[in-house]
């Protein structure tokens, strides 16, 4: 038997198809929609596309499984019908973040802000009756959402356009860079459908146009919290959209515009939704989250009969009433972050921030044009610390921008000792067509020299990251499980300090002898036994829930 190309290299091997698509009916109140994801081995690619498997934690991993059981009748079943149709398929694929295809294809590519945008369209193409398939050949279309943040994110997009029409020969393309449509046209003009990002009901609407939904009121069911790409403990929050901030080096505001953020109460009523659902951690994201708000002027929406303002703070804090994990992801340090914290040390909040500091040199920084610049990072680092001393915080940065000098890196070096901060990450600048530091009067760093500081950065990382963890030993805390491998016998889990995909891991060893315990999903407590540069080892002490 032979199988259509799989896009599961693009997601390190991990894939997931519907196995089971079935309704079973006692009566017009016993509405029941079972959809159950069944895991395939990463050994064998070559089946379909992956579906939402993290890109740090594939290896060896597989697929989670998602399953919507009904709830026990009080009602007397007069009669049970299965009802099964021929839906229509539309192939979904997430490459560059949590990777997945649906029936109609679609493929998602970049941040987990492009992730929430494919789930919002996936809920309402599963709503209409549309299915995932797990292959090219299986679905009757393929959506490609695409990144266009930097070149190389370019060039994946089209390629895997390409990949989609070659396999599939009927594509949709949506996303950052579907705001330049020339650009996809140039290279693929048999494409049917172009759309910008956030033009959900554009592409619902291209989708209906080339592949018409078959309606069946029975079946077409979704669950509460709509169809997420994440496994079923952990979901993306975007509370807003677009950024008022023009860095030199970024172009998401030509892309996504200004800063567009979503009203509180509905935000709200999205994560007490994913909460109900079983969901155990929310991953706030945005372009710029402290900045939540601005736009709406701070407006007041109820929510659990109190009112509650769009603001940063207000946010956080009404969030935190969830009884879940709150992560607060890309906050630019503004002044009224520090109130945040205070959410952090009465528990309402992880003790997490990450925060994209993009470099240390006063210099640079001016030439980044970045909002931060005139802070006094170190200062507010430490107070942080005084107030949350487990406080994780976590950056980004780039070397290599235009014009800058080895002092300036030694600057950004010598700030990061000080800093010590928890997690980094290190990009090497990459010119992006439309940036405004094109137009800079700077020296280009050699690629040469910007692989050589990136490497620098990296084993200083490294050494502050593994001095940290160490301090770790000896203590307990509690973890969430994302995987159990059963071969190696340990569970993979994440702890207050870690971010899916981006940060470190918990293994806990014996996962075999406390297998009724270790479930995906499940928070346990443990102690940490013993810790590398990035991930810790530990033991299982007792579950919590």
């Amino acid at each position: 038997m032979t199988h259509s190309k799989s896009l599961s290299d693009r997601a390190g091997g991990s894939l997931a198809g519907i196995a089971v698509l079935e309704g079973s009916f006692a009566c017009a109140k016993s509405q029941i929609l079972r959809v159950e994801f069944d895991s395939a081995k990463p050994a064998e690619p070559s089946r379909g596309f992956p579906l939402a498997t993290p890109l740090s934690a594939a290896k060896g991993q597989k697929a989670g499984r998602l399953e919507y059981n009904r709830r026990p009748s009080r009602h007397r079943r007069n009669s049970v019908k299965s009802v099964k149709r021929k839906s229509p398929k539309v192939g979904f694929v997430s490459l560059g973040c949590p990777k997945a295809l649906v029936d109609s294809g679609f493929v998602s590519l970049g941040c987990p802000k492009a992730l929430v945008d494919s789930e919002r369209i996936l809920t309402r193409l599963r709503a209409e009756g549309y299915e995932v398939a797990p292959s090219y050949s299986a679905a009757d279309l393929v959506v490609v959402n695409t990144c266009g943040f930097i070149d190389a994110a370019v060039d994946e997009s089209l390629d895997a356009i390409g990949e989609a029409l070659a396999e599939n020969g009927k594509v949709i393309v949506t996303g950052c860079l579907g705001a330049q449509p020339q650009k996809i046209l140039d290279r693929h003009p048999q494409v049917l459908k172009i759309t910008g990002p956030q033009r959900y009901e554009e592409v619902v609407a291209a989708v209906h146009q080339y592949l018409p939904p078959k309606h069946e009121p029975f079946v077409d069911l979704v669950p509460e919290q709509g169809i997420k790409l994440t496994p079923r403990h952990y979901a993306y929050l975007k509370i807003s959209e677009g950024c008022n901030h023009r860095c030199s080096f970024c172009i998401i505001p030509s892309m996504r515009g200004d800063l567009v953020s979503r009203p509180v109460g509905e935000v709200l009523r999205e994560a007490e939704q994913l909460a109900r659902a079983g969901v155990k951690e929310i991953l706030v994201i945005s372009q710029d989250t402290s900045a939540y708000g601005v736009d709406l002027k701070y407006a007041a929406q109820p929510w659990r009969d109190v009112q509650r303002r769009a603001r940063f703070y207000d946010l956080a804090a009404a969030l935190g009433e969830l009884g879940v994990w709150i992560r607060l992801h890309y906050v630019y340090p503004y002044p009224h972050v520090d109130q945040v914290i205070e959410l952090m040390a009465a528990g309402k909040v992880l003790p997490y921030l990450d925060i994209p500091f993009q470099h240390a040199s006063a210099r640079i920084l001016k030439l980044m044009k970045r909002p931060a610049a005139a802070e006094n990072t170190l200062e507010r680092i430490a107070a942080w610390r005084r107030v949350v001393p487990d406080i994780t915080i976590r950056s980004t940065f780039i070397v290599g921008f235009p014009g800058e000098t080895e002092q300036d890196f030694e600057e950004l070096l010598d700030w990061l000792r000080v800093a010590q901060l928890d997690r980094v990450g290190c990009f090497e600048y990459s010119p992006v067509e439309g940036a405004a530091a094109n137009a800079l009067k700077q020296a280009p760093v050699p690629p040469e020299l910007k692989a050589e500081r990136r490497a620098r950065f990296m084993e200083a990382a490294a050494e502050i990251s593994a001095r940290r963890l160490r301090q770790k030993i000896g203590r307990k805390m509690p973890v969430l499980i994302d995987r159990i491998d059963r071969d190696a016998d340990v569970a993979v889990a994440r702890s207050a300090s870690d971010a899916p995909e981006i940060d470190g891991t918990v293994r806990i060893a014996a996962a075999g002898s406390a297998a009724s315990i270790l479930k995906v999903g499940s928070l346990v407590d443990v102690e940490i036994t013993g810790a590398g540069d990035y991930d810790l080892e530990a033991r299982l002490i007792a579950p919590i829930h």
